[in-house]
């Protein structure tokens, strides 16, 4: 007897969507009203906001609101109709890939409709059944929905760790030798939720004994690291030896949209192997003409990244100075781990945004640990000190209130399950 393919959904809705009942809307769903920016608005009341990837401060910035507001009057949001290669290339979309390539220091690059799909064409048009993907366990989403394309052998290494990297390394050598095919290797300039970056100057040391291919998906790196920006590799001084370079628009740019950097050869060729941008219209022209603006302000205004930095260090140094465990953070990224199930997490995240007005994102497992929350923070140039200073003070207060069983007695008393995550 065949099963209903639904029965399995009515069952088991998920390690998240088991929540869902006392979550949506509030804990995931929320909607954030108001104009973009630190203080927005949450159930009708304002709220200091931790938790929108605008690192420069460029999502309501006045220039970047007028660029997008003249394109759209110009071009509409319709513009251009067909996908690039049929009917939608346009002098703006070449000029925005020359600019970015020179930007991050590469011969050529391709703009991307979105970084999700964008990276997961990317890893399934450089590969083949007999290629070999070596790959960080704490990969985003989207590398591993990439990897999972992939027909051929695979292998995962433990996360930033040198030696997983080269056991694994060694393995793919040994089995591509077998396939007869090559090595790609992919990492993060920038781990999103735990702030670290990519060990990318020790993986490119190996390259003198490995023969790979390096793919850097630099989200949260580019616009915030690097002398100019460019991002991880700058930082680390290796951006020559990254062979395929990603970003997305949706961090540092605040926009819609992605490119991959490489030499003109590579980028050649994944222009006509691309199969997430092939069979899909081209990047609208407001997202295309207001990143060239985006672009423009982030090589002629280096005060946006410094702002941003000073709030970064402050609010780093002052959880630190705290107590608080922040992990080894060493970009903007700022995640405050802490020791609780996931009902404690729900009432503190709450007691934060009702009675201090604070909002950020809780990552709660199974993307982390049981007994583990982690409240991430992204500061950005818009911030300011006082908002810091109302945050670290907010923290101190929460943190006694999980300590002492105070959440704990909100989520028995709300009838929430506290037992242990199941």
């Amino acid at each position: 007897m065949v099963k209903d393919l639904f029965d399995r959904i009515q069952k088991n809705k998920g390690p998240l969507g088991k929540w869902a009942s006392q979550a949506e809307g509030y804990y995931v769903f929320p909607k954030l009203e108001g104009e973009l920016g630190p203080r927005m608005m949450f159930h009708g009341k304002e709220i200091l906001n931790w938790s929108i990837n605008d690192y420069l401060g460029l999502a309501n910035h006045p220039e970047v609101r007028k660029a997008d507001a003249d394109a759209a009057l110009k071009y509409g949001a319709a513009y251009p109709m067909g996908a690039r290669m049929m009917s939608g290339q346009t002098e703006a979309h070449e000029q925005l890939e020359n600019e970015l390539a020179e930007f991050v220091m590469k011969e050529a690059c391709y703009l991307l409709n979105f970084g999700y799909q964008g990276m997961v064409s990317i890893i399934d048009a450089l590969v083949t059944k007999n290629d070999i993907i070596v790959y960080d366990v704490d990969s985003h989403a989207c590398i591993i929905d990439g990897v999972r394309l992939h027909i051929g052998k695979r292998f995962t290494y433990k996360h930033n760790d040198l030696e997983s990297m080269e056991k694994n390394l060694q393995r793919a050598t040994k089995m591509a030798e077998e396939t007869g095919g090559g090595i790609l290797f992919i990492t993060e300039g920038v781990f999103g939720m735990r702030g670290q970056q990519g060990k990318l100057k020790e993986i490119v040391a190996m390259k003198q004994k490995y023969n790979f291919r390096l793919l850097v998906d630099d989200a949260h790196g580019f616009g915030t690291l690097g002398k100019t920006g460019a991002g991880a590799g700058e930082e680390q001084g290796v951006q020559d030896d990254i062979d395929v370079y990603f970003s997305t628009f949706a961090k540092s740019m605040a926009n819609i949209g992605a490119f991959v950097a490489a030499d003109k050869a590579i980028i050649d060729y994944l222009k006509y192997n691309l199969r997430s941008q092939m069979f899909a219209k081209a990047l609208p022209m407001i997202q295309t003409v207001g990143s060239l603006k985006r672009l423009q302000m982030l090589r002629s205004m280096p005060e946006l990244k410094d702002k941003l930095w000073e709030n970064v260090n402050a609010l780093q140094n002052g959880l630190r100075d705290r107590g608080f465990d922040i992990g080894d953070t060493n970009t903007c990224v700022t995640p405050v781990y802490m020791k609780g199930n996931v009902p404690e997490a729900m009432m503190l995240v709450n007691d934060l945004r009702e009675n201090y007005h604070i909002f950020l994102s809780i990552v709660i497992y199974p993307v982390i640990p049981k007994g583990i929350i982690l409240l991430r923070m992204i500061p950005t140039a818009s911030h300011t000190l006082e908002d810091i200073t109302q945050t670290l003070e907010a923290f101190e207060a929460v943190r006694e209130k999980l300590e002492n069983g105070t959440y704990a007695k909100y989520a028995a008393e709300r009838t929430v399950d506290v037992s242990d995550e199941k």
